[in-house]
């Protein structure tokens, strides 16, 4: 994401904010922790994990944030 525009990185950003596209098939748990979209001809996917205070292991409740700690991550899918 780095070789984005500011701009670029904006709008990114946003569609991330605003992503409301959760189906059965990309959110079967209804955690609403991970989509994707497309931004010009690049297609992106963000996901959020959840982790303990350590940072080194998954939370026990990613519910109760005075254990948890999430993390926000976008790429673009052909760097998965």
């Amino acid at each position: 994401m780095d070789a984005l525009s500011d701009v670029d990185k904006q709008a990114v950003f946003q569609q991330v904010r605003e992503f409301s596209d959760f189906t059965e098939d990309n959110d079967p748990h209804g955690e609403h922790d991970f989509g994707a979209f497309t931004h010009g001809s690049d297609k992106f996917f963000w996901k959020i994990d959840y982790y303990a205070a350590d940072m080194m292991h998954g939370s026990e409740d990613p519910a109760d944030p005075s254990q948890t700690h999430r993390v926000l991550t976008i790429m673009l899918a052909s760097e998965y």
